[in-house]
């Protein structure tokens, strides 16, 4: 086999580099972000480096005696798992993946039969609820797009339903953040409070009349206003707790945020800016590890149309959104 690494900014130019150079038959071996080369990699700036090879003939492939599918991991082809690596996704899924792909389909695998597969794999991972709690709060890190998760919500369920969702904005720190909120509620058309303080939380949560989504300050998980939120949160039912992370979010980040977060005790997580994302996968991966659901994803700044209730379709969707090029 001839083996040769390509490193580019991005996976997709990797790629592309690939397909130009090996042709449209390449295996790709492995996928990772390496330092840039030069002074770029000096200041610290990244590339992606794909390690591809061009094998004479694909190993055989053995079948199941029924049902048309393989019957272990070492069935499923090479360029099928190179596509799913190629994608983002960690090697055990891959292979899972590839496996459950029904033999008639493992020469010309499409993009919609691959999003099929995958979706059958994340059914544990997508939670898009039907109902709303008393109260829907939202935490996490400073900049990963609460706000607008919010509004989206609360205008998608006016402009489907005609319910009204309360507004609450309970982010103190960020007077912008808060008129922020207002602007929106008063363009849907929803109820809209401030809690700057957790008794005004509290109180509106007792008062009331409609579900609420609550927006929180994007604080450090250590801040004393924040473990008395945790308090008022772990003290009350009919309350669940989005953690709101961006979908670039590493795997190491993942870890830290949710390890950092664990007193909140998030019930759901929305991943939000997937259209800034190279690939969603390691950050799937991660929830995957900890067995921590996704409610929503957001793909983009307009209001309300990029949310997405995170079924598992749409979730493979935007995981293999590149494998379409590959």
């Amino acid at each position: 086999m001839k083996v040769k690494k390509f490193r580019q900014p991005t996976v997709k130019q990797a790629l592309r580099a690939v397909r130009e150079e090996l042709g449209p038959q390449a295996l790709v071996l492995s996928t990772e972000t390496v330092p840039a080369g030069g002074w770029r990699g000096w200041v610290g700036m990244r590339e992606v480096q794909v390690t591809a090879g061009m094998a004479a003939t694909l190993p055989p492939v053995r079948t199941a005696a029924y049902q048309g599918r393989q019957t272990d991991t070492s069935a499923a082809p090479d360029h099928l798992i190179a596509r799913l690596l190629a994608s983002g996704l960690d090697r055990t899924l891959a292979e899972a993946v590839a496996k459950s792909v029904p033999f008639s389909s493992l020469r010309g695998t499409s993009l919609k039969e691959l999003q099929t597969v995958l979706a059958s794999q994340l059914e544990d991972l997508a939670r898009p609820d039907s109902l709303y709690s008393r109260a829907e709060v939202f935490i996490g890190p400073p900049g990963v797009g609460k706000t607008t998760t919010i509004a989206k919500i609360a205008a998608q369920e006016r402009a489907r339903k005609g319910r009204p969702l309360g507004l609450v904005g309970a982010d103190g720190f960020r007077a912008g953040a808060v008129e922020q909120l207002r602007t929106y509620a008063s363009i849907i058309g929803a109820p809209f409070r401030i809690a700057r303080t957790i008794e005004e939380l509290e109180q509106a949560m007792t008062t009331s009349r409609h579900s609420l989504l609550v927006d929180t300050a994007g604080r450090s998980p250590h801040d004393g206003g924040l473990r008395e939120l945790r308090r008022l949160l772990g003290n009350r039912r009919g309350i669940r707790t989005h953690l709101v992370m961006a979908g670039d979010t590493s795997a190491t980040s993942a870890r830290r945020i949710l390890d950092a977060y664990y007193d909140a005790r998030p019930d759901r997580v929305v991943i939000s800016k997937v259209d800034e994302a190279e690939s969603l996968a390691p950050l799937l991966s991660v929830l995957r590890e900890r067995q921590l659901p996704v409610s929503y994803v957001t793909t983009g700044q307009r209001v309300p149309e990029d949310l997405q209730p995170a079924t598992p379709l749409a979730l493979a969707s935007v995981v293999l959104r590149d494998a379409a090029a590959y």
